[in-house]
């Protein structure tokens, strides 16, 4: 059901669906970036994003603040709170219209939803707390004694609107500060029938606390507004889905009530859901899918890291194994595809980025095959900032045009060698999509695949649409041919003379 979503809310139904990162960690802020997504929408239109996941849009601690560190779920930069009226990205006005835009171009938008925590309360409150073990949460290595924490949350400059729920420290199952003696440490809050939550990542034997003042999501209270808020933010806002934070902190039952509410009372029964649950562990991640009782995607952090280690190992990795122990191939339907993004970047403390070189190879594998939904990163596609810039990948617009335009049909493998590996899409002409494509990609010398395309394509002079590999492939009378890619590299080969081929070496 990944690609649902896109069905029902879409406007390109007749194409594959691919969807943007639209942000990366070091994206100009300033209350510049709504704006700045909606001058691009066009021509990301264009070329074949069909779905873009929007960076946070509720205001957060910091004005200028990414958003993770969130503050107040209402407020989409409309109330003057922490330090003005935009968030980092925009005001609630620009979102709309930059959402608006986006539909019109046949591009639906996810909201990232930052449910497990609260930073940037309004006041102290004393409380009853114990310090828990970092290692161990479930080990106690105090006894209970009054803390101050910030767990206050008024809302002063939004007031009641939209919510009446103003949080204390009722509402959290732990913080990390004690501002009586500013000593810092992970306090378990005491209350009758309060506990860390059971359905999260067992990483520290309990890993429902991750930062900030954990919110309970067992208190029925916080349950409902959330809920509601997930109800409110789509209708406000006219998206068609969300990217959870953090899903592996967060009880599982209540992303699953989340999810089944938002669908069952708002017009999108097929709403889409991705969680970031990032851990290299398959069967974690089915545990988790097989427990939450409704459709659900997660992002393939298996296969990210498979690609990193492809890409560090250069002509020694064996590409026949780029699949193995991933969601993609154990169960595509819920599988979210990944080269990289903004928590794994360059400059990131949880850095985990993906050779540049390897980049192009990893981007066609997810882009130009049928399983998975693939998610291109936008440090990827426009590069990124801060202190260790990077540059953008190249042709990487290209690719996703590729798809757009010829990754249909059938699909035939040819992986027959650990260094150059090959497969065809076959197209669809009963789909209006007769051209299909040829693929090859090595991480080693200069290598070819002898590969069918169909004898309906005999004589047919066929050329690498990204310019990699020079020449032409004459396609033989029994349909085969050999196909060329450059060491290192991918090549795309498309008949010469399809419909959009055109189209390819425009800028991103």
């Amino acid at each position: 059901m990944s690609s649902h979503a896109n069905e029902a809310y879409s406007g390109k139904k007749d194409q594959n669906y691919t969807m943007l990162q639209a942000f990366e960690w070091y994206a100009e802020g300033g209350g510049k970036h709504w704006k700045h997504i909606e001058k691009l929408v066009p021509k990301l239109a264009d070329a074949g994003i069909t779905a873009m996941w929007l960076p946070p849009p509720t205001k957060a601690a910091n004005q200028n603040s990414v958003g993770y560190d969130i503050y107040d779920v209402y407020d989409l930069g409309e109330f003057d709170q922490k330090g003005g009226i935009r968030t980092n990205w925009g005001t609630k006005e620009e979102l709309i219209s930059t959402i608006k835009k986006a539909k019109e171009e046949g591009i639906v938008c996810y909201v990232d939803a930052v449910l497990n925590h609260r930073f940037g309360a309004d006041k102290v409150e004393t409380f009853a707390a114990v310090e828990v073990d970092n290692d161990d949460r479930t080990k106690e290595v105090s006894e209970k004694y009054d803390i101050k924490g910030w767990t206050g949350f008024e809302f002063p400059g939004r007031g009641d609107k939209y919510s009446k729920l103003k949080y204390t420290f009722n509402h959290f199952t732990g913080v990390d500060y004690n501002h009586e003696n500013e000593k810092t440490a992970i306090y378990k809050i005491h209350g009758e029938g309060k506990d860390w939550a059971q359905g999260v990542d067992n990483e520290n034997q309990n890993y429902d606390y991750l930062m900030g003042a954990d919110i309970d999501h067992d208190h029925p209270d916080v349950r409902a507004d959330l809920i509601n808020w997930g109800k409110w933010v789509t209708e406000q806002l006219g998206t068609a889905g969300f990217r959870f934070d953090a899903v592996k902190h967060i009880d599982r039952s209540f992303i699953a009530d989340f999810v089944k509410s938002v669908r069952a009372e708002t017009d999108k029964p097929k709403m889409f859901a991705v969680g970031e649950f990032w851990k290299d562990s398959l069967t974690d991640l089915e545990e988790y899918l097989d427990g939450l009782g409704t459709q659900f995607s997660v992002f393939d952090a298996p296969l990210h890291y498979n690609f990193k280690e492809a890409g560090d190992g250069g002509s020694s990795y064996d590409l026949r194994a780029i699949w193995d122990g991933t969601v993609v191939k154990k169960r595509p339907i819920d599988a979210v595809t990944l080269v990289e993004n903004h928590e794994y970047q360059v400059g990131q403390a949880l850095e985990s980025a993906v050779n540049p070189a390897f980049k192009p190879l990893a981007y066609a594998l997810i882009l130009l095959r049928p399983s998975g939904y693939p998610c291109v990163f936008w440090g990827d596609l426009y590069g990124t900032k801060g202190e260790n810039p990077q540059q953008p990948i190249s042709q990487l617009a290209d690719l996703i045009r590729a798809r757009k335009l010829f990754a249909y049909g059938e699909l035939r493998d040819y992986w027959d060698h650990m260094n150059c590996v090959g497969w065809v899409r076959m197209g669809d002409p009963q789909h209006g999509r007769p051209d299909g494509c040829a693929v090859v990609i090595c991480n080693g010398d200069e290598g070819f695949k002898h590969m069918e395309v169909g004898k309906e394509h005999a004589d047919e002079r066929w050329t690498d649409l990204l310019g990699w590999h020079d020449g032409e492939v004459v396609i033989g009378k029994d349909g085969w041919a050999d196909f060329r890619c450059s060491p290192m590299s991918v090549s795309v080969w498309v008949n010469s003379t399809a419909k959009g081929r055109q189209e390819f070496g425009q800028k991103n």
